[in-house]
């Protein structure tokens, strides 16, 4: 396990709140997440601030809207320097399709890395979940494959799923197509949401490409010392 594939996520309200938290794992960490909460708050000066300090970003927005709105935020998202962005693979073929073109078009002419992941089932979520939003009765890791399949038929470089499905994505989808995996969770924690969560060590072990760690970490009394220790 090397911290080069751990995405801290800074789920807070405000800059001075996220930067407090950069600062303090500063070598140690170089790839963060900016989710909404956060980019509502900031907007760009928070990715502003994280390029400057030469970071990676994980700009995790989950677009869901019909394929011409999410083909534009795909394209103004570029003009943000992020790493990593992430759409619903529920918004279907079209508009995966449509936003992976936006982005290999940009890869062309201004020399872009941007990973656009698709999201399959939010870790949040259960079988039960699913059977109140859906009136069906579904199979998540089956789901999860098929999410994952489609996803990957549209050319984007990968997904955000469980560690409990990535073996099977990386055997339908293949060894180079990317799992990011959030849910990831030292122990216990009081007023959880997330449902299906593992430890680092199980997601890396699992195949996790990169795991995304932030309330495990970041609500604790010592973040750096938590980080060093899970890597010790």
């Amino acid at each position: 396990m090397t911290l080069d594939r751990v995405i801290i996520a800074l789920d807070f309200p405000s800059k001075k709140e996220a930067l407090k938290i950069v600062d303090e794992l500063d070598e140690l960490i170089s790839f963060y997440k900016v989710g909404l909460e956060l980019f509502l708050n900031e907007g760009k000066e928070i990715l502003k601030t994280l390029k400057k300090r030469e970071k990676k970003i994980f700009l995790d927005l989950k677009f869901h809207d019909i394929p011409n709105t999410v083909q534009r935020a795909v394209k103004t998202s570029l003009n943000y320097g992020v790493d990593m962005l992430t759409l619903h693979t529920t918004g279907g073929f079209e508009m995966m399709k449509r936003a992976r073109e936006t982005v290999e078009e940009a890869k062309i002419r201004e020399n872009v890395s941007l990973k656009l992941l698709g999201v399959t089932v939010l870790t949040s979520l259960d079988s039960k979940s699913l059977e109140e939003i859906y009136g069906l009765t579904f199979d998540i890791p089956s789901l999860v494959k098929k999410l994952a399949m489609l996803a990957k038929k549209t050319g984007v470089d990968g997904v955000v799923a469980s560690a409990h499905e990535i073996s099977t994505i990386k055997e339908h989808c293949g060894r180079d197509f990317t799992v990011v995996t959030p849910g990831i969770r030292l122990g216990k924690l009081s007023h959880d949401d997330q449902k299906r969560t593992v430890t680092p060590q199980e997601a890396f072990l699992r195949g996790a490409d990169y795991i995304v760690i932030g309330r495990a970490v970041i609500s604790s009394q010592n973040p750096r010392e938590v980080l060093l220790n899970l890597f010790r």
